[in-house]
């Protein structure tokens, strides 16, 4: 009895710890190319992330760049500003990643499956979107964390 008793105490001690861990994702990051800043937000237990700025180099017209490639010709002339470009992540204490998402590249129109990690450094996050389930055939990217 003793034991299960400290056993539940443990775990509800270890538990912040792991939540500490999954919330290191929030925040605002500069993509890789530093043309636009992405604010990533837990929402119902999964992390999603939304551009909030577009460097006003990359506007068109004095507005910024409309989603021309989306597949959904609808969505083609929706800002860029306030796109959800990542989607559906869960942390994995296990692994130390967050998995199951979703990114979108605005720049192709496509969505790829994704996942993410930090390697020492909390201020820099790696992103790899995927195909068909195989990780290693993706492509990365790297954002680096910055304010609005």
């Amino acid at each position: 009895m003793k034991r299960m008793v400290f056993a539940l105490l443990l775990s509800l001690m270890i538990l912040p710890v792991f939540a500490q861990d999954a919330q290191k994702i929030t925040g605002i990051w500069w993509n890789d190319k530093k043309t636009s800043k992405i604010e990533v937000k837990e929402e119902d237990g999964k992390f999603v992330g939304t551009v909030v700025y577009i460097n006003p180099e990359k506007y068109v017209n004095g507005e910024p760049e409309k989603d021309f490639n989306n597949p959904d010709a609808k969505l083609r002339s929706k800002s860029r500003l306030g796109l959800q470009i990542l989607s559906g992540l869960k942390y994995n204490v296990s692994d130390k990643e967050w998995q199951n998402g979703r990114i979108y590249d605005p720049d192709n129109g496509k969505t790829y499956d994704c996942f993410a990690w930090f390697d020492k450094d909390a201020n820099t996050l790696n992103l790899k979107g995927y195909v068909a389930g195989i990780k290693w055939m993706g492509r990365s990217t790297t954002w680096t964390r910055t304010t609005k």
